[in-house]
């Protein structure tokens, strides 16, 4: 279903997963990654990279490296990848655990509408990004599996979110900054000009090409360690405020999701059994780390978005190991 899409700065994007066992392919894959985010939480132990850098990082991912990356991606993908049933599981997994959550935030937990969008962003965000472009390239084999993800959180998801978090904070909600937010967005540029790029059929020169790859080289190694140096900053869940509300984002994130994505993919939409895998592979992704960095900025839900992240990436590997060996 790939093509041939790797990239000469960094890894095979297009690398596919050795034949010697499900259970040790993701292993290997995990292994791979967890060995360069174990590169960022050393510098951050030795004290030799901080937040500065951390931030610097993380700014060059966001603005550089990953836009590059997603251009490749997504320009050399096969259309049916991204406007596929794979979207419609994903979409539709989405939509249920935002729902879920907010009924259980309301109705039982007793929250106030802030703090449960909050919630309902940890448990239904997944770290596409970060996280979901290296499992879906040393994992699942295939980079193009996270470019759905994607297009679709950052034109649809991220700014419905933020819409729902004005309404909490104001009378009116800003549209005009809510659609705006896709368009300033480097990863939704980048996604878009490599899908005017695939469907025009157009071939980029070498000499054009050739630093763009270069560029998005960086992406992954530099997206692991900065998330590497996170973990070791960042302080573990707080006992004293109790447990209620991540353990709902934990089983709604990491439970909930996958088995919606994998029935509506599989029973409902008769998808391939590739197909499948990597609808509920990536619905088992953790939350993702910018959802922390809103809720600083909005001043709401800061402690549940940051237990959320913490938790649903240290309970994504295993959660992933049971998928692969149910499904691989």
């Amino acid at each position: 279903m790939s093509k041939n899409a790797s990239s000469r700065a960094g890894a095979d994007l297009t690398r596919r997963p050795t034949d010697n066992g499900v259970v040790l392919s993701v292993l290997e894959g995990f292994s791979l990654i967890a060995a360069v985010v174990f590169v960022g939480w050393l510098l951050a132990q030795t004290g030799i990279f901080g937040r500065d850098e951390q931030r610097m990082l993380a700014r060059l991912t966001f603005w550089v490296g990953s836009p590059a990356l997603l251009f490749l991606i997504v320009s050399r993908a096969e259309v049916g990848v991204i406007f596929s049933g794979f979207l419609i599981a994903t979409v539709v997994a989405v939509a249920v655990c935002a729902v879920v959550y907010l009924l259980i935030a309301r109705r039982v937990l007793r929250r106030r509408w802030s703090d449960a969008v909050m919630g309902g962003m940890a448990a239904s965000y997944v770290n596409a990004n970060n996280l979901g472009l290296p499992i879906a390239i040393y994992v699942l084999g295939d980079a193009s599996w996270a470019a759905p993800v994607l297009l679709m959180q950052l034109l649809f998801l991220q700014p419905g979110w933020l819409a729902a978090l004005d309404a909490t904070r104001a009378a009116q909600v800003s549209w005009v900054r809510v659609l705006k937010l896709p368009l300033t967005n480097p990863l939704t540029i980048g996604t878009v000009l490599g899908l005017v790029v695939n469907l025009s059929g157009w071939v980029p020169p070498e000499v054009v090409l050739a630093p763009v790859e270069l560029v998005a080289g960086v992406a992954v190694p530099c997206m692991l360690i900065a998330f590497g140096i996170s973990l070791r900053l960042s302080p573990l869940p707080g006992r004293e405020t109790g447990l209620a509300e991540p353990a709902a984002v934990v089983g709604v994130k990491l439970v909930l999701m996958p088995v919606v994505a994998g029935v509506v993919a599989g029973p409902v939409l008769g998808l391939r059994s590739e197909e499948v895998l990597a609808a509920v592979v990536m619905a088992a992704l953790p939350t993702a780390q910018n959802v922390y960095v809103l809720s600083v900025a909005y001043n709401s839900g800061e402690r549940l978005a940051r237990d959320g992240v913490f938790l649903t990436t240290v309970l994504s590997l295993p959660v992933m190991l049971v998928v692969m060996a149910l499904l691989g």
